[in-house]
């Protein structure tokens, strides 16, 4: 009996050890390469499955070269843009954990708990105030007022727009032309900041300056964590990126604390209705725990609007011809003539809206989407099994010749001149925003901030690329211009 006890605790570990060493070898070997053998079966091509490191390698060098040199503005971006992948969900592969530090919330969650925050943060964005319709959209937004100088009342989006062309018209009457040429892209990032802190969370830019640079040095890291193969266990290494990612998060995290706080006291004490995103979603939050006895599965978890909140702010600040020019401001002045930009003037926009939707399809947010079998699916012809990675390329599909006709990579707005559904043919392929039950919750919100932001530019300039501009479109989780975006404004 002695022996037996001794050898027990032996027998137990070599069991333990023997059951973690088959599925480390069926995770890094065995189920990759059924996967491989069930695919080519079916007449798919590729690179054969490489121990461990896969093709992150070959992915970096293309990211390397691609970066390394601009290209012309008529050449076809899809072959020369370093993709950053993202999970977004058949259903999501697992987020990197390092990478889930950037933003959780209801862009990573699935199931029950992803139908649970979209119920939740659904009355945010679609409540009676603020439907998926345009209109009631903007008649929302323009009830919502801010006072700028004691007598002036705008709404958050026109105060945003308007703080970053007031700048510019100073930089162009300080030139004796008239005329100044500046990077823009730094400018119009500030703006969406801005405007995502007004409406978000009714605090000003300066408030919440602290939270964006936070977040895009922690988008960063994240980037070029995602460049490596991640081993687990390793987010719990010392080393000095990991330090500086778990500083950042710490940092971010209690930042949206003390603001989630705040209205959470305002709201408790009955401080005038909810103005802003957070408000009413801590409002529906509250709601939704009364209505079930203060049961908390039924609402969110302080951690939980958190990570909704720096969603808000990461999407915030991540999204939105001469004689194509003359038209849109054309059609601004007479809509608005010289006055601010109103309600019912922003839905008669044709032009306007044409000029976004073909920028949203040249150049989507984001370039690719990933989803992952959980069971075997059959999709046309083919038949996948479980834990294969199912990539849908956003850019790819919305620059298809095949899809758009010849001049697909052409900047041409008026394909949208009769709606997104005569040109698309009434399918699926211009999805800048994804599509289905996990479209975009806010893509009306950034479609809003460009409809403002366009008629208040066309009204006081012209513009034109300056000589200096270098087109080198690159993903940075989303699209952005890798040099700025370098302009020569003219003031009117």
């Amino acid at each position: 009996m002695a022996s037996i006890a001794l050898y027990m605790p032996a027998a137990i570990l070599a069991c333990l050890i023997l059951r973690w060493s088959f599925k480390a070898i069926n995770w890094l070997w065995l189920k990759p390469r059924r996967l491989e053998t069930c695919l080519r079966q079916q007449g798919f091509k590729g690179n054969s499955y490489r121990f461990l490191y896969g093709d992150t390698k070959d992915n970096l060098k293309m990211i390397q070269e691609a970066s390394s040199k601009p290209i012309h503005l008529s050449d076809d971006i899809v072959g020369s843009i370093p993709i950053s992948v993202y999970a977004v969900g058949l259903s999501k592969p697992p987020l990197n954990p390092l990478a889930a530090l950037l933003a959780k919330g209801l862009a990573s969650y699935e199931g029950d708990k992803w139908a649970k925050h979209r119920k939740l943060i659904n009355p945010a964005f679609h409540s009676e105030k603020l439907k998926v319709s345009d209109n009631m959209l903007l008649r929302y937004l323009f009830q919502r007022y801010e006072e700028l100088d004691g007598t002036n009342m705008m709404p958050a989006f026109h105060h945003s727009t308007n703080e970053m062309v007031c700048k510019w018209e100073k930089l162009a009457l300080a030139s004796a032309n008239r005329s100044c040429e500046l990077d823009v892209w730094q400018d119009l990032q500030t703006m969406t900041r801005d405007a995502i802190s007004r409406t978000a969370f009714g605090s000003s830019y300066e408030e919440g300056k602290r939270i964006f640079e936070l977040q895009r040095e922690l988008t960063g890291l994240v980037v070029q964590a995602s460049l490596s193969v991640y081993v687990p266990g390793w987010r719990f290494e010392t080393t000095k990126m990991n330090q500086r990612m778990k500083a950042l998060y710490r940092e971010i995290k209690a930042s949206l604390r003390v603001i989630i706080k705040k209205k959470e006291e305002a709201l408790e004490k009955g401080k005038n209705a909810p103005s802003d995103l957070l408000g009413m979603l801590l409002e529906s939050n509250l709601n939704a725990t009364e209505e079930h006895k203060n049961k908390r599965d039924f609402g969110m978890s302080l951690d939980e609007v958190i990570e909704e909140c720096k969603l808000f702010y990461f999407a915030g600040q991540e999204t939105t011809s001469a004689m194509l020019q003359k038209r849109a401001r054309d059609e601004v002045l007479q809509v608005f003539g010289n006055e601010n930009p109103n309600l019912d003037g922003l839905n008669h926009l044709k032009t306007v809206t044409m000029i976004l939707q073909e920028a949203l399809r040249l150049y989507p947010p984001a370039t690719v989407v990933n989803r992952t079998t959980h069971k075997e699916e059959v999709l046309g012809n083919l038949t996948l099994p479980a834990g294969v990675l199912v990539t849908v390329p956003i850019l790819s599909i919305q620059r298809d010749p095949q899809l758009w006709g010849e001049d697909a990579h052409e900047f041409k707005p008026d394909r949208f001149s009769e709606g997104v559904s005569n040109a698309t043919k009434g399918q699926v392929r211009f999805i800048p925003f994804i599509w289905g039950p996990r479209i975009c919750i806010g893509q009306n919100f950034a479609l809003l901030e460009g409809k403002m932001a366009m008629p208040l530019v066309l009204q006081r300039f012209s513009f034109e690329l300056s000589p200096s501009y270098t087109h080198a479109p690159y993903s940075r989780i989303s699209l952005q211009p890798q040099h700025g975006a370098n302009l020569i404004l003219h003031k009117l």
